[in-house]
C-alpha cells in the first residue's frame, strides 16, 4: 500500500497485490487507487465513527482503514494514522477487507461499527450486498498466485462458505451455491511467460506429498488455466468446445494479483462483486476456522478492496460487467459514457463506468418493443467495467496437467532456454 500527502492538500490511497521487488512488476499486479482525498475544512467536525456506518461508503473505508494502520502499533504507524484523519474520504466508493495478526472474537465484536478481519469482515460485507441472479446458477472465481496446503474441512466448512454468503433473497437462483473455479497456472504458462521460469519463484503450490495430493484431487475440478491458450492436445479439445474468447491480454504476464469474483452466471456476464487483495488462498491470510468460543486466529497483514456494483447506483440501477484489454465497457445501447474518476467515485484501475439509458416497454400491447421516441419513457442507469485480468471463458485444466509447483524441477527449457531445478522441499 502507498498514501501519498501532496503539495496540494490533498492525499491518496493506493493498494496494490505485488510487493516493493522489482520481481513482482514484471508479473501480472492490479492497483486500487482512491480519488484525491482533500482536507477536512478547518471549521469542520470530525466524523463521529461510534455509530453505524453504511459499508462502502468512504467514512467507513476511513474507519477500517485507520484500524487496519493502528494496528501495526503506534510507535510504527502512528504518526502517519493521525495525519491520515485530517483528511475526507467521502468520495471513496469501497469497501476495504483487510487480515491482521492476532485473534479476533466473533462474539464480541459488533461489525456495525468494529472492523472485522479476515473472511469474518468479508463474509460480513457479502452478506450486505444484493444477488442479482441470471438464468443460470452464479459462479465464483477465485484466482491467486499462493495455495497454502489446506484442509478440505477449513475449505468448505470456512472459506468457501464465507464466499457463498449473500444477502437474503427469495430468489432460488440466488440461493444456488455457487460454481467453483480456482485460476492458476501451469508450468507450461509459466515457461511462456515474460520472465519464463524465473516468475515461477513467487508462485506456489505443493503437489508432493500425501496431504498435497490429498488438497490437488479436491481442488482438481475447479482448476482453470490463467492463459488459456494451452498447447495440450487433451486441452485444445476442451478449447474448442468454448464460446469466443474474451481476451484480456495478461496471458505472457504471470500472475501475481489475487482476485476473488462473483458472477451471476455461469456465462460470467455479470459481475455481482469483486475483490481485490493481497491475500492468497491461504489460513495464515484469512484466518483459522471460529474456534467454539467464537475466536477466529489470523497471522499476517493483509489488505484489499471490494466493490459491487450498487456503489455508483444514483438512484436508477447499476450493473457491472467484465471488459477485457480496456477500461471502458462496450458502447452498445450507452449514451453518455464517463470515466470513473469523472463522477468523483473512487478509481478502479480494473474498471470503469459509463451511463446509459434504458427504455420501459409499451405496456398497451408494445410487446416488448422499447419506446425510443419518448424521453419520458427513459431512465438514467449507470454501467461499470471491471477490467478484467483474466480471458473469459475459463479453460479447465485436462485430467493429465498439474498446476505449476516450484519445488518441481522442469527439463524442458523456457522462451529464452533456460531450465528450472526445482526448489528445495520443506
Amino acid at each position: 500500500m502507498i498514501i501519498l500527502f501532496r503539495h496540494d492538500d490533498q492525499a491518496q490511497v493506493a493498494i496494490v497485490t505485488g510487493n516493493f521487488i522489482a520481481q513482482d512488476w514484471s508479473m501480472c499486479q492490479a492497483v486500487w487507487r482512491s480519488p484525491y482525498l482533500p482536507l477536512l475544512g478547518a471549521a469542520a467536525e470530525k466524523p463521529d465513527h461510534s455509530g453505524t456506518m453504511r459499508i462502502g461508503c468512504g467514512e467507513r473505508f476511513k474507519l477500517d482503514l485507520l484500524a487496519y494502520l493502528k494496528a501495526y502499533g503506534s510507535k510504527r504507524t502512528g504518526p502517519l494514522t493521525a495525519e491520515l484523519d485530517r483528511y475526507d474520504f467521502s468520495s471513496i466508493r469501497a469497501a476495504l477487507v483487510a487480515s491482521v495478526p492476532g485473534k479476533q472474537n466473533l462474539r464480541s465484536t459488533d461489525p456495525e461499527t468494529e472492523t472485522l478481519w479476515g473472511w469474518p469482515g468479508l463474509r460480513y460485507l457479502l452478506s450486505l450486498i444484493n444477488s442479482t441472479p441470471g438464468e443460470t446458477r452464479p459462479s465464483v472465481v477465485m484466482q491467486c498466485s499462493s495455495v497454502a496446503t489446506l484442509a478440505e474441512k477449513w475449505m468448505e466448512g470456512t472459506f468457501l462458505k464465507a464466499l457463498a454468503v449473500t444477502q437474503a433473497t427469495s430468489s432460488s437462483l440466488a440461493k444456488q451455491q455457487p460454481k467453483w473455479s480456482l485460476v492458476f497456472p501451469t508450468a507450461d504458462e509459466i515457461r511462456r511467460s515474460v520472465e519464463g521460469y524465473s516468475s515461477g519463484g513467487s508462485i506456489h503450490m505443493k503437489t508432493q506429498t500425501p496431504a498435497q495430493l490429498k488438497q490437488l484431487a479436491f481442488l482438481r475440478p475447479m482448476l482453470c488455466h490463467w492463459a488459456g491458450d494451452v498447447t495440450t492436445e487433451s486441452s485444445s479439445v476442451s478449447i474448442s468446445k468454448q464460446s469466443p474468447v474474451r481476451e484480456a491480454l495478461r496471458r505472457r504476464a504471470a500472475p501475481h494479483i489475487k482476485t476473488y469474483i462473483r458472477f451471476s452466471d455461469e456465462e460470467m456476464t455479470r459481475v455481482e462483486w469483486a475483490l481485490m487483495t493481497s491475500a492468497n488462498l491461504s489460513k495464515q491470510a484469512w484466518g483459522e476456522a471460529a474456534t467454539a468460543g467464537g475466536e477466529v486466529r489470523i497471522c499476517s497483514y493483509e489488505i484489499g478492496v471490494l466493490v459491487w456494483p450498487d456503489l455508483w447506483d444514483e438512484g436508477e440501477g447499476a450493473e457491472m460487467v467484465p471488459v477485457f484489454g480496456k477500461d471502458m465497457p462496450d458502447d452498445e445501447g450507452i449514451n453518455d459514457a464517463k470515466s470513473i474518476e469523472d463522477n468523483a467515485p473512487s478509481k478502479i484501475d480494473i474498471g470503469q463506468k459509463k451511463e446509459e439509458d434504458e427504455e420501459t416497454t409499451d405496456e398497451e400491447g408494445g410487446g416488448g418493443i422499447r419506446e425510443e421516441n419518448s424521453r419520458e419513457s427513459k431512465r438514467r442507469r449507470t454501467r461499470v467495467g471491471l477490467r478484467m485480468p483474466y480471458d473469459l471463458p475459463l479453460v479447465p485444466y485436462a485430467r493429465d496437467e498439474m498446476p505449476w509447483c516450484a519445488s518441481t524441477p522442469c527439463a524442458e527449457p523456457d522462451w529464452m532456454g533456460r531450465v528450472w531445478p526445482g526448489f528445495e522441499r520443506s
